[in-house]
């Protein structure tokens, strides 16, 4: 059964000027535990980032508040939930408060780091890649969730895509 707590289980990582914010659905119990993002040895997610060139050198899970210093921030939709996608219930995502966050800080792009984040924020089950719609006023790229769990719907080639339109207008 998922854990609910007042306090958000993993802190923002979110400032202005940032180029890309990436976006999860909430902290597995390995991220929790060991309070950074990402922690579980299976998640490809800071493998995938340096393969795609978006940070210089594999970042620890522990790093995770360096992430700024390469142009990029850090949140999910469920501040206060741990567990896996299908344990969460569903008014765990917080949309409202999603929203007000990329407006707030107005990154060039947000990356939804799976397809049920997007469809939680975006209303509709959209395909890999990069968006026709804004949301909060920032264009939208959705991505294949690196959690191991997620591995047969696995593929670098969004994330290289990502990263490629990065490089050209942000």
């Amino acid at each position: 059964m998922p854990k609910t707590v007042q306090a958000p289980i993993l802190p923002d990582v979110l400032r202005l000027g940032l180029r890309l914010v990436f976006c999860g659905t909430a902290a597995g119990k390995r991220s929790a535990a060991d309070g950074a993002y990402y922690a579980h040895p299976g998640n490809a997610f800071w493998r995938a980032l340096f393969q795609c060139g978006l940070t210089p050198r594999q970042l620890a899970p522990r790093e995770f508040p360096l992430l700024p210093e390469f142009g990029m921030g850090l949140t999910d939709l469920a501040k206060r939930h741990v567990g896996n996608d299908n344990q969460l219930p569903r008014d765990a995502f917080d949309v409202p408060a999603l929203a007000a966050k990329i407006e707030r800080y107005a990154p060039g792009m947000l990356a939804f780091t799976s397809k049920n984040a997007a469809r939680a924020a975006l209303g509709a089950t959209p395909e890999y890649g990069l968006q026709p719609n804004l949301f909060a006023q920032v264009p939208v790229f959705v991505l294949p969730s690196p959690s191991g769990q997620a591995r047969g719907h696995w593929s670098i080639e969004p994330w290289r895509a990502l990263a490629a339109h990065v490089s050209k207008t942000l």
